[in-house]
């Protein structure tokens, strides 16, 4: 495993950081291998949120911090205030309301990094700020940070708790991967644009980025023949990320990886700080991400894979 820092978070934080959205309490066998395997691997980061699973993944996680007794031992990155059915929870009850009964069900007194999960343009950054800073004084968060926020808003965020005295966001988690998408697959979220790029390469501003391999789309599952994947169609079939699939396929043969493990790789080479989640499904697809840890690619290979050049 490979680790990068995040001011705030004593801990050194795994570069891979494993997804839980199939981890429930309806299927702990698979939960105890999949996250198992993620810590015998060397992983230290695990994601997960009060919404996945129907509520069921922070349960599972939970008991499995009880059962191996490993809290300690892990940085938990968890995302809450998403959108209920009677709207946005983007405000101060919603926030203190979802970090208590999130820390119920993970059976802890903390979580390390605190993600909202949306944002609400509407209400206040500087209320947001307020109250996540009186999360961090009462010891329930380390760090805290936005998931599908602007970086105009996390920068008005930064700029208000500079200004008060208050501490700052200090991550996002927005969508990134090599395979750009047609249209967001989950509403109000947001993907990583060259602006955005740009200003995280600036600030040097750490991004903990969702669907890091695209849902797949590099291993070999999908073709612009079949059509059976409503979503994934939907999503990311282009003629763009046919012709980057291709350049992966053809720098996975040079460097003896596969065309995901490229993906992969890809993602961590941005020239920023990229902690990226991935979302294994078995054992198997977790050891098949983690060559994209040593793989290493150049700026030409970067610039081919992304079709900003046309030859190596």
């Amino acid at each position: 495993m490979k680790f990068g820092s995040i001011e705030g978070i004593e801990a050194p934080v795994a570069k891979l950081v494993m997804g839980s959205m199939i981890c429930n309490t309806d299927n702990m066998e698979l939960t105890r291998a999949l996250l198992d395997a993620y810590v015998a691997a060397g992983g230290n980061c695990i994601d997960t949120a009060y919404v996945y699973g129907g509520g069921k993944s922070e349960p599972a996680i939970g008991q499995w911090f009880r059962e191996r007794d490993n809290r300690e031992k892990i940085v938990l990155l968890d995302k809450g205030a998403h959108p209920d059915q009677n709207g946005s929870r983007v405000h101060s009850q919603g926030i203190q309301e979802d970090i208590a009964v999130s820390l119920d069900r993970l059976q802890t007194d903390h979580i390390d990094i605190y993600l909202l999960h949306r944002d609400d343009p509407d209400y206040p950054v500087g209320k947001i700020v307020e109250t996540l800073n009186a999360e961090k004084h009462a010891g329930r968060v380390r760090v805290f940070g936005g998931s599908n926020w602007t970086t105009d808003r996390i920068q008005a965020a930064n700029d208000y708790a500079a200004t008060h005295g208050l501490q700052g966001f200090a991550a996002s988690s927005p969508h990134l991967s090599l395979a750009k998408q047609n249209e967001a697959m989950w509403g109000g979220c947001l993907a990583v644009s060259p602006r955005d790029a740009q200003w995280h390469t600036d600030h040097q501003f750490p991004l903990f980025p969702w669907s890091s391999q695209a849902g797949g789309f590099f291993t070999g599952r999908y073709s612009p023949e079949k059509q059976d994947n409503a979503d994934m169609v939907r999503v990311y079939y282009n003629d763009d990320n046919w012709k980057r699939l291709d350049r992966a396929r053809e720098l996975g043969a040079q460097h003896g990886v596969s065309a995901n493990v490229i993906a992969l790789a890809y993602v961590l080479h941005q020239p920023y700080p990229v902690f990226a989640l991935i979302g294994p499904r078995t054992v198997d697809e977790l050891n098949a991400s983690l060559p994209a840890l040593d793989v290493s690619l150049s700026e030409a290979e970067m610039r081919y894979l992304d079709l900003r050049q046309t030859t190596l």
